[in-house]
């Protein structure tokens, strides 16, 4: 079976964005502060990570197949200009297929649900690659749905204060993990991976 995993920069007090869709330049100024630089298919966007970062960013991104996004993540981007900046198929589960978007080649548009994404994502990415899932509503819907394997966190040391959690009201709570599998320390980051363990 395909391996599917959620992966976000998250703050010390849990928010993988602040109120408002505010605080990326502190989430995300891991990106920028080393000397390896690491291409996206956005030409004015170029990583700059640490050696350690870089080599943990690139196994995750060249294992990664497909991605499962949500409607607001594509529009707050707007549609990453047409193709998601790692390059890889995204299914965006929607209510219904924005306008323009119909005959997309580099987005499927899923409007019955999070199971169906993850099964069309699979299937995409193949049996030797894994499937990416972002953030906040869409992780919690699949890990509440049994889907989730695991869960990669790129902690930041600063404090938001309030904002998006990278889970929230979880229903099926206690969730139980194995781990940390995987600890870099990187420049302002550290990377965690944990493993869920299903009943």
């Amino acid at each position: 079976m395909t391996h599917v995993y959620t992966s976000a920069s998250m703050s010390l007090d849990g928010y993988i964005a602040g109120p408002g869709d505010s605080g990326f330049d502190h989430l995300f100024q891991w990106y920028g502060n080393g000397d390896v630089e690491i291409p996206t298919t956005d030409p004015e966007m170029t990583f700059k990570l640490t050696p350690q970062s870089a080599a943990y960013f690139s196994a995750s991104t060249r294992s990664t197949g497909a991605l499962v996004v949500g409607r607001h993540l594509f529009d707050f981007t707007s549609g990453w200009g047409g193709e998601h900046t790692l390059g890889v198929h995204t299914f965006v589960v929607t209510h219904s297929v924005p306008s323009g978007w119909e005959h997309s080649e580099n987005f499927t548009f899923v409007t019955d649900g999070i199971e169906s994404a993850i099964a069309q994502a699979k299937k995409h990415a193949g049996p030797d690659r894994v499937v990416g899932v972002n953030g906040g509503t869409i992780a919690r819907q699949c890990l509440e749905a049994g889907l989730l394997d695991e869960i990669c966190v790129d902690l930041v040391p600063v404090l938001l204060g309030a904002g998006t959690p990278f889970f929230s009201e979880l229903r099926k709570v206690p969730v139980t993990l194995e781990g940390p599998t995987t600890v870099i320390e990187g420049k302002a980051v550290t990377h965690l991976r944990y493993k869920v363990v299903h009943p």
